[in-house]
């Protein structure tokens, strides 16, 4: 079933497909320099997030190469949870400068550690490049805190891709002890590599993410012929000691449908699962800001009573 898209995101999406029609009618290409142009483009849309007393840049050194990183932290002197944020973007797009101001927010709003991370993109570094330095900063974020207090309560937070991200460590985590994941937090998350569900199709175009660029961002991520549905996390194990959940869907998103029921494996699991869902919006609407700004902050307090809460 198509979502039905709010009054407030019509005159912004009405620009978006006169660019895409106008696109099409030309034959222009998907290019990765230009998706990433566009992607960024959005940040201008995103309000500007509070100054903290504490944010350092710095780099996780995986014995290879040398992962940028920020960290956030509204009280330094205090112990706070710890938030490993993962952006979204496709596996090609997004950055730690692009997520600034939502990061800044998170921090502020739910008085933690925001720890951000430059993970390395497709097509130049495809799966599981950016996945792998990920759960390296998942097993290491302890040594970049040394400036800091930090209690031992830790998060993984991610959008879309970071959702994906989030999805396969906390997949994992099920069998490794090693890999300790409290709560995860997901917005509109991509756990279907398939492109199976039914709102891929229902809501794949007009609504800002359509389901071609979907394609096309999968094709470059994977490159070696890998199972998809194996690597997707809707189809991975799910069982009762994946952690306790937030997930916010969208009414408007390709992704809706494979959401919606990976919150719906968790809760059959025996999972804790919080769910919050916005039926006039679409895929990335956090990077809207001004356009929904009541709805934002709405999920930043939803994503604040999270993480505060038992």
């Amino acid at each position: 079933m198509r979502g039905k898209v709010s009054t407030k995101l019509k005159p912004f999406l009405t620009q978006v497909n006169l660019a895409i029609a106008e696109a099409k009618q030309n034959k222009q290409a998907f290019t990765v320099a230009q998706t990433r142009e566009n992607l960024n483009k959005l940040g201008a849309l995103i309000t500007k997030g509070p100054e903290l007393a504490y944010v350092e840049n710095t780099t996780l050194n995986n014995n290879t190469t040398e992962i940028p990183v920020r960290i956030y932290s509204p009280a330094p002197d205090e112990k706070l949870p710890v938030v490993l944020h993962f952006h979204g973007g496709g596996h090609m797009c997004g950055s730690i400068e692009l997520y600034d101001n939502i990061s800044r927010k998170i921090a502020c709003f739910s008085h933690c550690i925001v720890i951000t991370i430059d993970y390395r993109l497709a097509p130049e570094y495809p799966y599981p490049t950016g996945l792998n330095d990920c759960e390296y900063l998942l097993r290491n974020y302890q040594q970049l805190l040394a400036n800091i207090h930090y209690n031992e309560q830790l998060y993984v937070l991610g959008d879309s891709a970071g959702g994906a991200i989030c999805t396969t460590l906390t997949a994992k985590s099920q069998y490794d002890d090693t890999l300790k994941i409290d709560k995860q937090i997901l917005i509109y998350p991509s756990v279907d590599y398939t492109l199976s569900s039914e709102s891929i199709q229902s809501n794949g175009t007009g609504y800002l993410l359509e389901t071609a660029k979907i394609a096309w961002y999968f094709d470059h991520y994977f490159q070696h012929n890998e199972n998809r549905e194996k690597a997707s996390p809707l189809f991975q194990d799910i069982t009762q000691k994946l952690p306790k959940t937030l997930i916010i869907t969208a009414g408007c998103d390709p992704l809706r449908d494979e959401g919606l029921a990976y919150a719906g494996a968790l809760t059959a699991a025996g999972v804790a699962v919080n769910h919050q869902h916005f039926a006039d919006l679409t895929h990335a609407y956090m990077l809207l800001e001004t356009l929904v700004k009541q709805e934002c902050q709405q999920s930043y307090q939803l994503i604040a009573d999270f993480i505060n809460g038992s």
